[in-house]
């Protein structure tokens, strides 16, 4: 796991600081961690769902995507929502049977095409899991407003259109990393089921990073090692604020 986690430690500019796992072990905090885990799985998914339909897929292959995500944005937006059901469906979960068709317009629409579809499977199957331990320790779903770290992190995202996807390629690679890390800082903490749970995450959520940030310098024509330091500044800065909100990516609780 350290062989693992040592390029995450030297990506990131800081550690998450001891308060706010002090604060995520309290068993007074789970539901709240693992309904935010949950969603941000879902906006993961989204994220990159998102990047594929405006650079590297064609129309039809874009409407594509959006019916495989219509199931789980359904669970989460509709008021009426049932755990059982959504995980009981008779479709078989996960899957998407499609050729997708690359934005002949977008040059390195085929670069983008394998590695973000594999992440949409991958955020999609963990959401399902974490929704399936929410349902066997009777933790009900419901709605909580996002924190501020994604939309701090996008904020900073030049307004260049030229640079556009390499600056989010860049935040999705921080958060993918910053996700990894927590994981790794919380599995102690927790008992023996969601202890495994979070290390079995550790490696998919470290390719994510590693996806990403490869791609992030596909797309650019120059090197991004300026860029990627400001943003490790930036995202340093929001894990290290003082935070009024618990959320999985939040700063210092007050």
């Amino acid at each position: 796991m350290q062989q693992l986690l040592a390029p995450i430690h030297a990506f990131l500019r800081c550690e998450t600081p001891q308060t706010w796992i002090d604060t995520a072990k309290l068993s007074t905090s789970l539901d709240e961690l693992l309904i935010d885990h949950c969603n941000c799985e879902l906006k993961a998914a989204q994220t990159a769902m998102f990047l594929l339909r405006r650079y590297a897929l064609d129309k039809d292959s874009g409407r594509l995507l959006l019916a495989w995500a219509k199931p789980y944005e359904e669970f989460v937006y509709l008021k009426e929502r049932n755990i059982e059901q959504f995980l009981s469906r008779d479709v078989k979960k996960n899957e998407l049977a499609a050729q997708f068709i690359p934005n002949e317009h977008f040059e390195f629409a085929a670069d983008l095409i394998p590695p973000l579809i594999r992440l949409i499977k991958e955020e999609f199957h963990h959401f399902e899991q974490v929704l399936e331990l929410m349902h066997a320790r009777q933790i009900p779903y419901h709605n909580i407003r996002a924190g501020r770290y994604a939309k701090g992190m996008m904020s900073h995202v030049t307004t260049h259109e030229k640079h556009i996807l390499r600056d989010k390629l860049i935040v999705g690679a921080y958060i993918e990393a910053r996700s990894c890390e927590r994981f790794a800082k919380l599995a102690p903490y927790l008992d023996t089921e969601l202890s495994r749970f979070y290390i079995s995450l550790l490696r998919s959520e470290a390719r994510h990073y590693e996806d990403y940030l490869k791609l992030a310098q596909r797309v650019s024509s120059e090197d991004i090692s300026e860029r990627v330091a400001y943003f490790g500044e930036r995202e340093a800065e929001l894990i290290m604020a003082m935070d009024d909100e618990f959320r999985f990516h939040s700063g210092q609780p007050l």
